[in-house]
């Protein structure tokens, strides 16, 4: 039974992950208070549920056609990935050498901030900007580098504060930033689950089992997301609802 409902959390956790974000408070929570995992294993184990995800959700979007964008705007994508997965090494080197409670403290408070900015002024996430303007090195470049190391380190909530910077600061439409947030998460989640396997912090038939519900949710999920005319609507009110979700779970459970 606690395998199915793992199972069920995973698919569930795919779907969210790929249209807004946290979708690792859901897996982390299944992993560590039903399954018993200890907390580094849990993280590590999460990881393979995230790699799943992200491939499945990449490959969805490239099936659904969002991948046919502009030369200027693949190199930007790839500039985005290639910083963020810089970031994310540091951070997997934190995750081994730290404990995750000062990051969770700090997160909490973190998320309270990001509901007041996703409900102020919705229009900014519903509306795709015209003539996207190109973020300056010197802001990108640091922007990009923390959230690596955020989601090196803990993952939960990755997809929120990534999204929140995309949308809001480099004004990506909002799928279009799924997008990018899912290959940028591929990438350095590959990173992260070499390293966590080398030290043993895998449960494998667990992970596995996980990794498979977090592809099927998330494949799904980017089809509808791809294709469906509101998506954008619903993704902006989910990831109001994961917000708060997360702030609950935070600070009363």
């Amino acid at each position: 039974m606690f395998y199915l409902i793992a199972l069920v959390g995973a698919i569930l956790a795919g779907a969210v992950n790929t249209l807004s974000g946290n979708g690792s408070a859901i897996t982390l929570t299944i992993l560590m208070e039903l399954l018993g995992l200890p907390a580094n294993v849990a993280n590590g184990t999460n990881r393979l549920g995230v790699l799943g995800n992200g491939f499945a959700a990449s490959l969805g979007f490239q099936r659904a056609g969002r991948f046919t964008v502009k030369k200027e705007e693949r190199v930007e994508m790839t500039r985005v990935v290639v910083i963020t997965t810089l970031g994310a090494v540091l951070g997997i080197y934190l995750s081994l050498i730290i404990s995750n409670e000062a990051y969770r403290a700090v997160f909490r408070y973190l998320l309270i901030v990001m509901l007041v900015v996703v409900l102020v002024k919705p229009k900014r996430w519903l509306v795709a900007p015209e003539g996207r303007p190109t973020l300056p090195q010197w802001l990108s470049i640091p922007l990009y580098f923390a959230l690596g190391i955020y989601g090196g380190f803990i993952q939960m909530g990755m997809g929120v504060f990534f999204l929140a910077i995309m949308v809001l600061v480099a004004r990506y439409e909002i799928i279009q930033a799924n997008v990018i947030k899912a290959l940028v998460v591929t990438a350095y989640t590959l990173i992260a689950v070499a390293i966590f396997s080398w030290r043993g912090l895998i449960d494998w038939p667990i992970g596995l089992l996980m990794a498979a519900g977090q592809m099927i949710g998330g494949y799904l999920t980017a089809r509808f997301a791809a294709q469906h005319p509101k998506a954008g609507l619903y993704a902006y009110r989910l990831l109001i609802i994961v917000i708060i979700a997360a702030i609950v779970k935070a600070f009363f459970l």
